[in-house]
């Protein structure tokens, strides 16, 4: 059982002393706004021009944010924090320094209304509204803007059960609330009455709270009923809302049942939202390959109709779910910038008290504190939607890669930001910043020209006057597993660590010997850097140069957060823990890298890989590359061909741990009994390299669309055939009904670095060898190709006849073909295919997944009783 998070934090806390006597306990009462009201701020306009764009009404200027969804206030978040026994404003406070810190303005939220709300749409004043309506104070007190989605249709379980609630969607369902006479009408109230309700923090109405921005009626509402029914339901809604005496733009989400979009703006909206999940959800592990080619554009192929009628786009969600990676971010944020999107918002950023298990939603995972680098690919992104023009083109994929002063490495893991004031990157670079003398923020992960850390958590340096600057460092952070699978407030798969790293900045300003003292609550922290280096423990310092001295102290204020605000989870190392994927097959003679993450509740003092069964048993030591990581690396020499295995030797003070046991000891004691070691298969540089067998890669594939008759079936020693059944390629999407017909049924392996051990080897290879058959008396047409890291497929129509047999594909006969976008993206009007501008060519040392597709070489025609393949191995000779 995982105990009680730790937390230390100093925070603004602004109105926080009252809160208590805001509280029931336990009763829902019902709020009557207007049996008292304050005097209402008067709210600047936000208006949305003849040319769809919102703009500021005053100045005129055009309006950009950029932030996260945040959930604390409601459903699970809210549960969880009660069950740890924390308090959900105090949570609230933590989250919203780091939230500031990485420099987001703009929130949104889908409300939980199944808990604020009765069956009739009267609002119900609890504990959630209230903690939303401190969240709402904090925010604006920060410089946040929102836009509020008031009605969610959800139950409030995810990822629990549902429990009881008293609203009206808990009545009549989703579906229900789109077409049944009461559910509307409790929709109309409850939208009127939540826009007059007056934040007890604020004494403002949200209809008037100057940091609205805009008002999107519903969550993800799917309308399959006639154009006119829709217009009238959404006409009410948006009567409703402007019925409260709310003046700002209203939006609808038109990114669903898009076949319907007149029907939307026909019924009074000003704009649309939008969504995009480019890796689809749910993989359930770490989805290997380069993405970047699925994310070169957000078309929306009815973006005529919107202009059509002046309206504004927002993306409500996005995220690349089951992605670890940083580079991400700013490659969606440019293209959304390129489609005329003027917000967005990330879904989901996780509190900081949930992070360690990353149970609010598994598929995604973002937080400062555990995922640094994540963070900080987020943080560039949010400075794309401020410096990318609306609509610029920065070309295909990858020219686009450099943009503006944006730069994106997929195969380092990078995202960069280098304007000349403000150097950010998510990864280790040797670039230097565009202007160091003109530097006034920096924002890591790793070393640069300027900052060599050798710790793996993020840091910030800002510069507050001349020869001044505030320094703040989190922990090292440490994944421990995967954190996308069935995840649980008993499983952690993350942690931090406390270490005192070495950091070395190099600013001219502050010169060599610069002193350094610490800002946040309990840090006495009072040193000199020598030769430009010092030895720090998380914290937030004020760094000054020699002979210098500055009046600003912790309480000093500094944009929207004081000096000594630092908020970081303690110390989660209870015990020995390592992360270590074992590698895949390997060539004789060729050296073998190894890396992995190791800590230990003392530190670790070594780290070594002990190798079996060759001629004699042989010890490497790892060498610390950074934070808690280790690599190293078997000699080819010592490989021969056959089935090898090794052990990771962890020691910390006088102990060592084995692993994969997780064992005190060593391999070898009489008592050690867990001697299964790492395996390692050792081929020789001629024989043939397995791209995908079903026996073992079966629950990695990703399919165009989920569909019955998929089964792994044994077909005797150890060999399987996956065998799939599809009675039509084409299936017309009810989101989407004008959609193209496309008549194609893909499946995909991504094998990513699981070759890594044999790629040098790749380019020899002449043959690519199918092995399976049709599993009727029918043969079936199928395209097989290979996808390379640049995106590009490159296949073959071959015949499978029935039965089980070899088909032999010589790689010189492979054609640059089209790339399917797998997993599908959503929304689902997104393209179904990827083609390079300039496919290059084939290059086998870069493949990274194979495409097997029903429906290319089919001449039309359909076979008797559906489409059929059966698949036991693809491999290259």
């Amino acid at each position: 059982m995982v105990g009680k998070p730790n937390f230390t934090t100093t925070t603004c806390r602004a109105g926080y002393q009252n809160r208590s006597a805001l509280l029931f306990s336990g009763l829902l009462l019902v709020v009557l706004a207007s049996s008292w009201l304050p005097l209402q701020a008067q709210a600047p306009a936000v208006i949305v021009d003849e040319q769809g764009v919102m703009r500021e009404g005053a100045s005129g200027e055009e309006l950009y944010g950029f932030g996260v969804n945040y959930t604390v206030p409601f459903a699970h978040a809210f549960r969880s924090a009660k069950a740890l026994g924390l308090d959900p404003l105090v949570q609230i406070d933590r989250d919203l320094h780091h939230l500031s810190r990485l420099g987001f303005d703009l929130f949104r939220v889908h409300v939980w209304d199944t808990e604020i709300s009765d069956t009739l749409g009267n609002l119900l004043y609890n504990e959630q509204f209230h903690a939303f309506d401190y969240l709402l104070h904090q925010l604006a007190s920060r410089g946040f803007h929102y836009v509020l989605t008031p009605i969610a249709f959800w139950g409030n379980g995810w990822p629990e059960p549902d429990q009881p609630t008293p609203g009206f969607s808990a009545k009549y369902g989703k579906d229900a609330c789109l077409t049944h006479p009461a559910a509307i009408a409790a929709q109309e109230n409850y939208l009127t009455q939540f826009l007059n309700h007056v934040n007890p923090y604020t004494g403002i109405a949200y209809k008037d709270d100057p940091n609205l921005l805009a008002v999107e009626i519903s969550n993800e509402p799917h309308h399959m009923e006639a154009p006119e029914q829709v217009t009238a339901f959404v006409g009410k809604m948006v009567a409703a809302v402007k019925r409260s005496g709310y003046t700002k733009p209203v939006f609808y989400n038109i990114s669903h049942s898009v076949h319907l979009v007149d029907a939307y703006f026909e019924g009074g909206i000003n704009g649309g939202t939008f969504q995009w999940y480019p890796t689809g959800l749910g993989y359930q592990r770490e989805l290997p390959g380069n993405i970047l080619p699925a994310l070169d554009e957000y078309d929306i192929p009815f973006d005529d109709r919107i202009r059509a009628h002046g309206g504004a786009k927002l993306v409500y969600e996005f995220d690349a779910a089951d992605i670890g990676r940083s580079h991400v971010y700013p490659a969606m944020a440019r293209s959304f910038r390129e489609a005329g999107i003027q917000l967005a918002t990330h879904f989901a950023y996780d509190p900081l008290f949930l992070a360690y298990a990353n149970t609010e939603y598994n598929t995604h995972y973002m937080n400062l504190a555990y995922v640094p680098q994540k963070a900080i690919g987020l943080m560039i992104a949010g400075e794309v939607f401020r410096q990318w023009p609306m609509y610029q083109d920065a070309g295909k994929y990858p020219a686009n890669n450099v943009f503006g002063p944006f730069f994106i490495d997929e195969q380092e893991d990078l995202a960069l930001l280098n304007d000349g004031t403000r150097y950010y990157y998510s990864n280790n670079t040797d670039i230097a910043p565009a202007n160091l003398p003109g530097l006034k923020q920096i924002a890591g992960f790793g070393s640069s020209p300027v900052v060599n850390y050798d710790g793996s958590g993020a840091y910030f340096l800002d510069k507050l006057e001349e020869g001044v600057w505030r320094l703040e460092v989190m922990p090292d952070a440490l994944l421990l597993r995967n954190p996308y699978g069935q995840n649980s407030l008993d499983k952690t798969v993350a942690r931090v660590q406390w270490n005192k790293r070495t950091m070395r900045i190099s600013l001219p300003e502050l010169g060599d010997g610069f002193s350094v003292t610490g800002l946040n609550a309990g840090n006495i922290a009072s040193m000199r850097a020598s030769n430009g280096q010092v030895d720090l423990f998380p914290g937030a310092y004020l760094i000054t140069r020699s002979g210098q001295t500055s009046s600003l102290t912790s309480e000093s204020v500094f944009r929207n957060m004081k000096l000594g605000d630092f908020a970081a989870p303690m110390d989660g190392i209870d015990q020995v823990y390592i992360r270590h994927e074992p590698v895949g097959p390997v060539v004789a003679g060729s050296d073998v890298k190894i890396s992995l993450m190791a800590a230990a509740p003392g530190g670790v003092a070594r780290v070594r890989l002990m190798l079996t069964g060759g001629q004699a048993p042989m010890t490497i030591d790892l060498v610390r590359r950074q934070g808690c990581e280790y690599e190293g690396t078997i000699p080819g020499g010592a490989l021969a061909p056959g089935t090898m295995g090794y052990y990771l030797l962890v020691e910390s003070g006088e102990q060592t741990w084995t692993f994969p046991a997780g064992q005190e000891g060593l391999p070898y004691d009489w008592d050690f009994h867990a001697r299964e070691a790492y395996p390692l298969r050792v081929q020789a540089g001629k024989w043939p390299v397995t791209l995908f067998d079903a026996q073992q890669h079966r629950d990695f594939l990703i399919t165009t669309r989920w569909v019955r008759g998929q089964e792994l079936v044994p077909v005797g020693g150890s060999e399987s055939v996956y065998s799939l059944t599809v009675r039509e390629l084409f299936q017309r999407d009810p989101e989407n009904l004008n959609g193209p017909e496309i008549q194609d049924f893909t499946i995909k392996y991504p094998f990513g670095d699981r070759l890594d051990g044999v790629r040098d080897r790749l380019a020899d290879k002449t043959t690519l060898v199918l092995r399976g058959g049709s599993p009727n008396e029918q043969s079936q047409r199928v395209q097989v190709a290979l996808v390379g890291a640049n995106g590009t497929a490159w296949g073959k129509v071959v015949t499978l006849k029935p039965g089980i047999h070899e088909v032999e594909i010589p790689v010189s006969s492979l054609q640059p073909v089209k790339t399917v976008i797998l997993p599908r993206p959503y929304p689902t009007f997104l393209p179904y295919y990827y083609e390079a501008d300039q496919p290059g060519s084939l290059n086998l040392s870069t493949i990274e997944a194979i495409q097997v597709s029903l429906g290319p070489g089919s001449r039309g025609e359909i076979p008797a009783g559906g489409y059929h393949l059966g698949l036991i191995s693809i491999s290259l000779r």
